[in-house]
């Protein structure tokens, strides 16, 4: 009989909340197999070998799995999510916008380690081109774009694709850390002006000095109604005679509305008769009494008296 006591000597458990491993990074164009995997190229996820799941899976962290990417030689650090766990042993695919943030080539040496992250409350990108700015709703796009990702990372230019054509955009500033986790949040949007944009220019105005004189040609297709100034139609369908001769306009016949002085701010005035009232007919000296059968008499036919 052999008696084994396992937990004589427990194994230490050092950094057992914590992964942390390095690996070969290359891009998602070099990943092997007939399927294509463009999709990873338009998110913020990487694509880790199964022994990472299984080291994982030994480990007491939180959900979702987020992780820190930094690169050793250039002390640039981003930060991504998770898409798969399909790659080679000792190789991890990024896509090529997350390689170029951390100035790491095919084959370079990536530092994996997994990271907890607050939830973003606000953030604020800067596009790389105007070409930005011919999207109708730039905020949809954006916010259909992110659901790929699952951090952001202020100062990374990250990558979006609209209508077969890439938009860079650069984090300027997130909150409440540099560093946030976009999963299930409610998120402050807002955009600074894009890279290399102008400002169209205004033009000078030289009419200020004109505004005192007023030239009245042009009210001459203001006039509204004018009684008999339409063309007449003939039964014969001959066009002699039926021409119209509307009378000139003068600049006195041009009416104007008359302002209301007695205008206050958040009172709205409806005129309801906008003509002046005619002043009644003075009464008669009697007092305009009334008194009856005081006409005078008609008759049809006057009688002429004899001679």
């Amino acid at each position: 009989m052999f008696s084994f006591n396992m937990f004589d000597h427990p194994i230490p458990r050092v950094f057992q909340n914590r992964f942390s491993t390095q690996y070969r990074c290359f891009s998602v164009s070099m990943l092997a197999g007939p399927n294509d995997r463009s999709d990873v190229e338009k998110g913020g996820k990487i694509i880790m070998p199964p022994s990472a799941l299984d080291q994982l899976s030994r480990l007491n962290i939180t959900y979702p799995m987020l992780f820190k990417l930094t690169n050793k030689n250039s002390d640039r650090v981003t930060h991504c999510g998770v898409l798969e766990f399909v790659a080679d042993e000792g190789i991890c695919y990024l896509p090529h916008w997350m390689m170029q943030n951390l100035l790491l080539e095919e084959g370079g040496l990536v530092q994996v380690e997994s990271v907890n992250l607050q939830v973003a409350t606000y953030s604020k990108f800067q596009p790389q081109s105007p070409d930005f700015l011919d999207i109708t709703n730039p905020k949809a796009v954006l916010e259909n774009a992110l659901r790929n990702f699952a951090c952001l990372t202020t100062g990374d230019v990250i990558a979006i694709n609209y209508n077969e054509k890439i938009y860079e955009l650069r984090v300027m500033e997130t909150k409440p850390d540099k560093a946030v986790s976009i999963i299930e949040c409610d998120m402050n949007v807002d955009f600074d002006a894009p890279l290399g944009y102008k400002e169209p220019e205004r033009q000078a105005q030289h009419e200020e000095s004109a505004e005192g004189e007023t030239d009245h040609s042009g009210y001459t297709g203001e006039l509204g109604f004018r009684a008999f100034s339409g063309s007449g139609n003939r039964l014969d369908g001959k066009k002699k005679g039926v021409e119209p001769s509307p009378s000139p306009v003068r600049p006195g016949d041009i009416k104007r509305g008359i302002p209301n002085y007695e205008f206050k701010l958040g009172k709205i005035t409806f005129i309801r008769n906008s003509r002046p009232l005619v002043k009644k007919v003075e009464e008669d000296e009697a007092g305009g009494r009334f008194v009856a059968f005081s006409g005078e008499g008609q008759s049809l036919r006057k009688k002429g008296r004899k001679p």
